[in-house]
Formats: structure tokens, sequence, C-alpha cells
């Protein structure tokens, strides 16, 4: 390299810096002043990593003085350039610019001028450049955005739910699908899908405290979406930052007791602007025209004031219609006015429901059934489908003819837009439990401690005290014996519990105790009595800690046998990978017992499940085990109805508990299976079949979950993020079993990566493998370590310029070709939905010597196989030699994208037209037979198509990338 004082050079690796200029120089170093960052650098003069900036005939230069000139001539005198040309703010000619002179400022940002200033980039990252943009594009156009990328299992009824519902403008619906059918995710996957679309940026989550941790880690592990507990501590914390503290997070999650008990906090809530309120087990929230409650009063303000509502619940009309009505009444208080109105419009959905079941039926339709439908559809529109159904034509035809009028039928359907109900029995495919109850001889150590304890307990203890105590005859014989007693000696529970798990060497076993102090000391018992491999799950644990847990145990070699549950503990999570539970005691609720169940009967669950229920003989645990078995069938079955028989014999059950006496036990037992089955009936009976056909969407539901299933295991994925991964300067560590560790190196672009812990992460493209290890990321296009990663490589200007060699003897040697990657780009609120029509979308141009595009002949992938790349200096001087042909190859592809350009945007405003066009005429045409469709919707999709498609319209522009190729012969 040869310096001179006074000559002006970029800094190859801090391309920020700007212009720098050389102020001295030795016979070993050089030292260069960048005077638009006030910053020196010394650099060894053999190796220093710079390039001269050279501008040459038809460039425009700045100098210091703030105006700018046209290059016409070059002159070079003691190794400086002056630069002669005409001023392009006066018109002056033969104006001469030294290069001292030129704006310290200067920053190559075109690709063409970074090419020209010799900041040249590698090869493969150009091609990672290309394939960001191409692969951003795809993700972005595709109907399943926001659902690819969750950690959950295909699974058609949820799918169908969220994308029905997840692609509304402000969408307010109810949830209301049975236990264990997933409504949490299916909320999740709604909220993923109104985030990437920019409908929703800031959500409020309410859910009763119990909750508040299950669901922050679902949304975390499932949706990585980071939602932040809100309680008055955090209140007070946010003060700092805001004066009210609800607008120092994007995501929140807080209890309903919480805002229920402060008036300030509930004010503080309603003046936060919110997107979309999201509102879990929905039928605690009382009401009556007389006296709403008050948590019935705090979610209906927050509703007013919301756009988009999502309503949870599993027992739609279980506490009355009156309290379903309520719940409609806060998804859209014009439409759902007055309870009577509701009760008689309810009944006229009966003769749709009929004629629904018998176009399901496939025999032929009836003529009575076939004027319930002319009645209800126009004829005009039923005629022609009904002549389809009854010729011979191909059954193919058939069955599309008996799907549109089932369509227009559920449409007309009452509640069918606003309501969403999955049950166990339209869904199936769930486990069969095999229920095992066994009678163990209870300790004498637990009968004198019990005894004991019965005689000095007095007057202080109430009964329902007294009742769990006794539910726990360990923790009554500790407090006896102190903290190093060891119950799990002797207690009979654990010799079976030991005898079953070795036994079941190949199996795991999920076992769940009432108390962390219980779990704790199984582990103990298990891993000193039979050096069993058992892990402890339990509130007191951290999120990381619980997290570590539940990869051992879902580990399949070395990982634990056994995994103990507190009740607490094992919310919100899923060990559907397990088959075998173990209830060590019973918990003193019904529901709280099906949550236990739930977590292996889970849709998804491949095998059937067995249920062990070991308990003491004589003890209250034994009373509580036949009620539930006998009584509700709790075991066997879900209980929908459990609460409600619970709270009918709680009183009871209580005083049996406490006092050990089991007189009358027979005559409950009887009195609740009498009820239960009562209530089942009457829920049986209110079922509407037709909300269930609509809810879980039948073939289209199958069809989504074909598409999601075909993207699952893209190599294109997996090669793509291991070379961003490897770009950026992450280190890569694989781990077998579809794992690989991820890291920061000490030679990053960045000092952090978006999505990336500072300790690393463990990842996975499987999505079995994720499912069943909760500690691994799964990366999908949609995870933000990809979208924030392409988000880097487009701002950081990776890959703009490369040069490449083309081995090619059929060419002559140092023939040029120039590809030219243009992007077309909208500048549109992401609220609007322009990313679904016109993302930013690459067009390819590949030039060759004489301004013809040849991008239609050369396929990207197949033609960069082709290639090899060139080292940085060679490539300086390649460019150097043809700069006045790369230009004029550049004016040639300008002007051949702009009809380019013009079709993109052609393609866009039809696409949107014929999309937004036909929803907006699908709901004109249901809100006159169905007037759950509100009226905002429909102005705010006709306001969508006038603001799209100005948007679309002004799209620009913009030259991205180049690479320019060189044919060669060895």
């Amino acid at each position: 390299m040869t310096f001179a004082l006074g000559q002006r050079w970029i800094s190859d690796t801090e391309s920020d810096l700007g212009l720098g200029t050389v102020v001295a120089i030795d016979a070993r170093t050089v030292t260069l002043m960048f005077a638009a960052s006030e910053e020196n650098r010394v650099y060894a003069r053999n190796d220093a990593p710079v390039t001269r900036v050279v501008f040459h005939q038809g460039d425009t230069i700045e100098c210091q003085q703030g105006w700018s000139l046209k290059v016409e001539q070059v002159v070079e005198q003691d190794s400086l350039f002056s630069y002669v040309g005409t001023r392009e703010d006066t018109g002056e000619q033969e104006v001469v610019v030294r290069e001292i002179m030129l704006s310290n400022q200067i920053r190559f940002n075109k690709p063409q001028d970074k090419l020209f200033a010799g900041q040249i980039d590698r090869m493969d990252n150009f091609v990672l450049r290309y394939r960001a943009l191409s692969n951003q594009y795809e993700q972005h156009k595709s109907p399943m955005r926001g659902l690819c990328g969750m950690r959950a299992g295909l699974i058609p009824h949820q799918l169908y739910v969220a994308h029905e519902v997840g692609r509304r403008h402000a969408p307010r619906v109810l949830l209301a699908d049975e236990v264990g059918l997933g409504k949490t995710i299916e909320a999740g996957m709604i909220i993923h899908q109104q985030v990437l679309a920019g409908r929703a940026e800031r959500i409020l989550i309410v859910v009763p405290e119990t909750l508040q941790h299950q669901w922050l880690v679902e949304m975390m592990r499932r949706f990585n979406l980071h939602f932040s507990i809100f309680d008055e501590e955090r209140c007070i914390e946010a003060y700092a930052e805001s004066d009210n503290p609800f607008d120092t997070q994007q995501y929140v999650l807080c209890s309903l007791d919480f805002l229920r008990k402060s008036r300030q906090r509930f004010e503080q809530a309603l003046d936060s602007q919110w997107d979309l309120l999201v509102v879990d087990e929905a039928h605690h929230l009382e009401w009556s025209p007389e006296k709403p409650s008050r948590e019935y009063q705090v979610i209906e303000g927050l509703a007013q004031a919301t756009p988009g509502v999502l309503l949870l619940t599993a027992t739609p009309e279980q506490l009355g219609r009156e309290s379903h009505f309520a719940r409609l009444r806060l998804l859209d208080s014009d439409r759902f006015f007055d309870y009577q109105t509701f009760v008689e419009e309810e009944a006229q959905y009966a003769p749709v429901a009929d004629a629904v079941s018998a176009l399901f039926s496939g025999k032929k339709l009836p003529n009575d059934a076939k004027n319930q439908i002319t009645e209800l559809l126009s004829e005009q529109d039923v005629e022609p489908l009904f002549r389809i159904i009854e010729s011979d034509i191909d059954d193919q035809s058939k069955a599309s003819a008996r799907q549109e009028l089932i369509d227009n039928l559920m449409d007309r359907h009452g509640t069918g837009r606003v309501l969403f109900r999955n049950t166990r029995a339209a869904v199936k495919g769930f486990p069969v439990r095999n229920v095992h109850l066994l009678p163990l001889e209870i300790p004498s150590q637990y009968s004198t401690s019990m005894r004991v304890a019965g005689m000095i307990g007095g007057q202080s203890t109430s009964l329902e005290e007294k009742a769990l105590k006794n539910l726990y005859p360990e923790e009554v014989f500790q407090e006896f014996e102190g903290d190093s007693s060891s119950w799990w000696q002797f207690d009979s529970r654990v010799n079976w519990l030991i005898e079953k798990v070795k036994e079941k060497r190949s199996e795991k076993v999920l076992v769940i105790a009432s108390r962390a102090g219980t779990a704790l000391q199984l582990e103990q018992a298990l891993r000193e009595r039979e050096g069993i491999r058992a892990t402890v799950f339990h509130e007191g644990m951290s999120i990381l800690e619980r997290d570590k847990a539940a990869a051992y145990f879902a580990q399949e070699e070395g990982g634990a046998q056994v995994l103990i549950c507190s009740e607490i503990g094992s919310e919100g999570r899923n060990f559907q990978f397990a088959n075998q539970l173990v209830m060590f005691d019973l918990p003193f609720n019904p529901d709280l017992l099906e949550q236990r169940i739930g977590r292996l009967d889970r849709i998804g669950q491949s095998r059937d499940i067995d249920i062990y229920v070991p308990y003491l003989q004589g003890s209250a645990q034994a009373t509580l085990a036949r009620w539930y078995h006998e009584g509700l069938n709790a075991f066997a079955e879900t209980c929908p109805t459990g609460r409600t028989v619970y709270d009918q014999h709680s009183q009871a059950l209580v005083e049996m508990l406490a006092s050990g006496e089991n007189d009358g036990l027979d005559e409950m037992i009887a009195e609740s299976e009498k009820l239960n089955l009562s209530l089942k009936a009457d829920l049986e009976q209110g079922r509407d079949r037709l909300l269930e056909m609509h809810s879980n969407g039948g073939e289209r539901a199958q069809k989504i979950v074909e598409t999601i299933a075909s993207t699952d295991g893209d190599t294109n994925l997996v090669t793509f993020a291991l070379n961003l991964f490897d770009t950026i300067g992450l280190n890569q560590d694989d781990k077998g079993e579809n794992a690989l560790v991820v890291t920061p190196s000490e030679h990053m672009m960045v000092p952090s990566y978006p999505g990336l812990p500072y300790e690393g992460a463990t990842i996975t493209f499987d999505r079995d493998t994720a499912l069943s290890r909760e500690d691994m990321h799964f990366i999908s296009w949609e995870h933000p370590m990809i979208q924030g990663g392409i988000d880097l490589l487009m701002s950081e200007g990776v890959g703009t310029t490369a040069v490449s060699l083309l081995k090619n003897k059929a060419l002559p040697v140092g023939t040029m070709l120039l590809e030219l990657i243009y992007k077309v780009d909208a500048q549109a609120p992401k609220r609007s939905g322009i990313a679904r029509f016109l993302p930013q979308t690459p067009i390819r141009l590949m030039m060759d010597g004489n301004g013809n595009d040849l991008s239609e002949q050369v396929e990207f992938e197949s033609f960069n196989r082709q290639l090899s790349p060139v080292g940085r200096h060679i490539a300086t001087k390649l460019v150097s030699s043809v700069q006045g042909q790369v230009h004029q190859l550049i004016a040639a592809g300008e002007k051949l994208v702009v009809s380019k350009v013009e079709s993109v945007r052609e393609q866009a405003q039809r696409d949107m037209q014929s999309s937004l066009n036909a929803e907006l005429e699908r709901l004109q045409a249901l809100k006159a037979v169905n007037p759950n469709i509100r009226e905002e919707e429909i102005e705010m999709i006709d306001e969508q198509i006038k603001e799209l498609t100005g948007y679309i319209g002004q799209a620009q522009y913009q030259l991205d990338s180049l690479r320019m190729i060189v044919v060669s012969h060895n």
C-alpha cells in the first residue's frame, strides 16, 4: 500500500467512522484521522484494513462546504487526486475539488458506492442476504403466518379457531372449549397472529391469581411473547418511568383480584390504551341485570375501552343461560342488549341445526329438511345445489355442494361468529383412562399420631382445617417427630410406589402430591432406598429450575424416570410424553383433580393413560377416593359437573373427613352420582352441535394442519439459520438428539444477538423434540432469533456487495455479468396489513455485458453453485478495471426494473382487492341475516382497502445489493 499525507481512505472494519485522512506516516505505521467521528487510528503500513477512496467520472461527490460536484475528470498528482467537474448548486463548470476537501461525512450506503470504495463483502454473505430477503417475503405472504412457529402440536380444531379469529380486525370472541382442549393455546395463537400482523401492539391479560405463572410460562415458552406480571410492588417500581405504571410495558399480565381490590389500579389500567384484552376463567364473572359483581364491572369497563377482546371459559352455559348471556354482552353490548330477546332468538337456531345435521348425514334429504333449508336460505341459492346433491354426478361435486349449503347455514347461526365451543365428544381422539384404586394398610405410626393429634387439637381448629390435616397423615406424624422424621421408611404408599417404578422401568412416571415438602421427601426416598433417578418440580423453584427438572424428566437416555410434582408446581405444564400417573394423595377439590389428570390426558396424547390412586384404608383419603370414584366417576372421565356436585355436598364431606366417621357415606355417594348424571344429561341436552361443527372446522381444519406440517422440517430453514449464526459470530455445538447449543462468541458482529440469552441457548428445529423438551428453543421462521437475525443483517448492511468467479470455458475469459438485487418497499404502518399483500419484495436482475436481463434463464441457487469467491484484494482490482462498465449496467438495470416494480404493485393491488373485497362482500351479505356482524368490522375493512390502495400505489424501490461476476477458465 502506498500512503501519502492528505490521502482519503475508509476503514474496512469500521465503516461508520466516515472518511479518514492520512495525517502521519513513519517506517512501519500510518495514522488516519477520522474527523466526522473525532477518532484517530494507527495501522501497520503493510496490512492496514483500509481502502483508498477514489471517485470516477460520472460520480457525484460532496465537499466540506456542503455543495456537490458532478465529476467529469480525475487528475492524479504526487499520489493525491483532484476532481474536476460542475457544481450542482450553481452550475459553475471546471470547478476543482482536491481530495483533502472531500466531506468527512461521506458514507458508502449505496451498494455501488461500497463496491467502488473497495468495501466488498464475502460471497456467502451476499447469498445469505438474498436468501434472507426471499424467505422473509415468503413468510409474510404465507396465510399461515403466526401459526407455524408456536411450540404446540398441530391440533386441527385449535388451529382452525386460531386461524379463523386471528386474522380478524379487533376480534371479540368467547373461546369456550371443554377442559383439556387447549383454550390457552388457541388464545396464544390468536395473540401471536395479531402481534405479527401489527394489529395488536399492547395486550392486557387478566387471569385468576393462581394462573398468572402458568400464563406467563405458556406465552413465553410457546410463542416467545414476554409478558410482565403486574402487582402492587411492580406498579410502585414503575412510577419511576411513568405516571401510569401500565404504560411502561407493551404486554401486561395481572390478576383479576388485583384490579378488583384497587380502584386506582383499575382506573390506571382503563386509562392505558390496549389493543387486545384477554380474560381467562370468565365464568367467574357473576352478573345479574340488577346487581353485576365488582369483577364483572372491572372487565366490562376494560372491554368497552379495548377494540379486541378474548374471553376464555370451559363452561359456556353450565352456570345458566343468564351467565352465558352476560359474557356475550361483554363482547357486544349493542347486539346482546336484552336477556329475554336473546333466549327467544336462541330458540330459532334449532331448525338450522336440524338442517345442518341432515346435510352432514350424507343421506337423501327428506322434503321437510329441504323446506327448512329453503326457508333459511333464498330459493335461487339452494335449488341448484339440491339438484347437484340429488343427481348422479361424481361424489366430489355432491360433497362440495353439501359443504356450500352447510357453510351458508353456519353463517346464519346465532353466536357462531362470536362463540367457539369444542367438546371432547365432538373432537374425539382422547386416550382411555385406566383407573387403579389401591387400598393399602395404614401404618400404626400414622394411626397413633392421628389419634393423639385429635385428642390435643381442641376447639381452636376449624372443621376444614381438621379435614385437610387428616388427608395428609405424613404431615401430622412429622409435626410430632420433627424434620428429621423419615415417614417414607414405613409408609405403605412409598413401598408400593418403589415397586411400581421398578416394575415400569421402561416408562416415565409422573407422581403428584399436594405439598412441596412431600414431593421433596419422596424424591429422597426413591434415591436413598433404591437409587431411582427422580426429580422434583414445585412452586418454590424458579422458572429456570423447573425447566431443568422438566428437561431431565423428558430426556430419553440418562434422564429421570420419575418426576414428582407438587400441586401448584404442576400447573400449566404438559407431560404428555408420559402415560403413567400416580396420585400420591388427593386434592380437596374436583377441579384440582381434573387439572392433575390433565397433565397427561390432553389432546395429542398418543397412548392410553394409567391412573394409580394408592390410599390408606380407613383414612380420610379412602373416603375421598370413594366419593371421587363412585360419586363423580372423576378418575375415569372428565368431570365438568364436579364442582357443582361438590358445592352441594361439601359440608357433609368436610364433616366426614374431619371426624373420620363415615356414617351416611353410601347415601351421599348415591346422591352425588344421581346429581352428577342429571347435570351431565342437562349439559348433553344443551350441547349446541351446530356450534361444535362450526368450531372444529372439519376438512378446513385438516387442510391447515397439512399446510403447516408440510413446512415442518424445512431444511432450507436449518441451512439458513446455521449460516446466519456463523455470519453474526455465534458458536454452535451439536448436542445430538436434534439439539444444538448456540452461544455468543468473542468475535460477534454486534454486542448481543436478538432473542439469545447472554449465557446462550439450546435450540431445536424439530417440533416433537421441542414439545418434550421445554428447555429448548423451537426455531422456526417466526422465532425472534431468526427474525432479529434477518433485521440485523439488513441494518448492518451485511452482504450488499460481492465479487465472484464463474469458471466456464463456453464464455470468453473476462466476460462480466452483474447481478442486481432490488427491493420494493411500501412505507406504511404495520397495522395497516401491508405485509400481507406487499411485504418487502426482492427483484433480481442478471445483466450481461450488453445490458440484457438473463434472470429468467439463470436461476439463483443453481447458478450460485457454479461460482467461487474472490479475495478482497483481487476483487478491488477487478472492480477498478471495469468501473465504467458497471456504471453502464446499473443504469441499464434501473430502466429494466421499473416495469417489474410496476407489475409487483399491480399484483399486490389485485391480491388486496380480491381478498379484502371478498371479505367485505361476505360480511355485508351476512349482516342482513346474522346480527353478530359488527358494523365497525365492515367499516374497518372498507377503510383498509382505501388506505392500502394508496400505500401500494406509492411503493418505492431501491438497489439493495449487487454482485459482480467475472468469467475465468482456471
